[in-house]
């Protein structure tokens, strides 16, 4: 079965590529590089022995999305993660995300929906919880109002998901991922962010390693047990190995509703400085860190109520945080050549 994965050279999209192709699907990426590198796909060759299928195109273009179906008919299942994803970003420019992240969605459903049968992994967050009420999160939480055009572009992805599903053969599982952090443990592939990071492990690996002069924490006020803010961190070996397992889920026809939601994590929280000290602990390297005054829209405290990915996906997270750290920097130093 030939599976179109979007965004497949970014870093969840590339592990996802990987994981698939272990499992024998037959893998066409669409990515236009505008936040990732051609090269990905050697690194992908290097691990599974296979190079993909590679399309460059914009998603935007609603005449390239056509042509594409044209091409590959035989697509029936879709993993889409092309979307821009920097929150800051999303507030100054909300259009450019409106347009890439939703307009992308509508073209692929449209051509998608032409088929009898199809399938459709949506990647979402738990953005779409706002500061939940209660920890840890499950999937019945209340949606609350988006803090970013970023944010509320899942959402509406979501809501677009289930009408489109009303009225078509698509069958559709939203995975709501919490924090993604690591490498592939072969170092081949991993997180490689365009300029300055804006998740806290790669800029935790690029400090150590000298890129970055200083870590900044922000805030130590937070009422949490160390004044840092919480988040459920999940390795990406194990985040795309859900993927793999919600593709599988809706082609064995498990699935109990024509769209199912799912939140991906661990299931417990790490705070900012608990991932500090495990990232020096598992390196040996000391991190030059500073606390600094708190981040504007920055939620407390976020993880997973797993129950239902573990008990009705049957997938669990099996990777830890040391894991995650250890293969982050062992990608970082092969980056630099050190």
């Amino acid at each position: 079965m030939k599976i179109l994965v979007t965004g497949g050279l970014g870093f969840i999209g590339s592990h996802t590529v990987v994981e698939l192709q272990k499992e024998g699907f037959d893998v066409v990426v669409i990515d236009d590089l505008s936040n990732s590198s051609v090269d990905v796909l050697e690194g992908i060759e290097a691990i599974t022995g296979k190079k993909p299928e590679f399309e460059q195109i914009d998603l935007r273009e609603k005449q390239a999305v056509k042509d594409f179906f044209k091409k590959y008919a035989d697509v029936t299942g879709i993993i889409h993660f092309a979307a821009s994803k920097a929150v800051g970003e999303s507030v100054e420019n909300p259009l450019l995300y409106y347009e890439n992240n939703i307009g992308s969605l509508v073209y692929l459903l449209q051509e998608l929906q032409k088929k009898a049968e199809s399938y459709f992994i949506f990647s979402s967050s738990c953005t779409v919880y706002g500061q939940a009420e209660k920890m840890p999160i499950t999937e019945e939480a209340p949606i609350q109002a988006a803090m970013s055009p970023y944010g509320n572009t899942k959402q509406i992805g979501e809501e677009i998901i289930r009408d489109v599903a009303k009225v078509s053969g698509i069958n559709s599982i939203l995975l709501r991922y919490f924090n993604p952090v690591g490498a592939d443990p072969s170092a081949n592939i991993g997180e490689l962010p365009l300029g300055v990071p804006l998740n806290l492990v790669p800029f935790i690996t690029q400090t150590a390693i000298g890129i970055r002069e200083q870590l900044s924490v922000f805030g130590n006020d937070y009422p949490t047990p160390d004044g840092t803010c919480v988040r459920d961190y999940i390795h990406v070996v194990d985040l795309a190995k859900a993927h793999v397992t919600a593709l599988q889920r809706l082609i064995g026809k498990n699935n109990l509703e024509k769209v199912e939601v799912f939140n991906l994590g661990t299931g417990k929280g790490n705070s900012v400085i608990e991932v500090i000290n495990a990232f020096e602990r598992v390196t040996g390297q000391k991190l030059n860190y500073k606390i600094v005054g708190r981040r504007a829209g920055d939620v407390i405290e976020a993880y997973a109520d797993t129950t239902k990915a573990n008990n009705v996906l049957g997938w669990k997270a099996e990777l830890s945080l040391d894991d995650a750290l250890a293969s982050a920097w062992k990608w970082e130093r092969k980056v630099r050549g050190k």
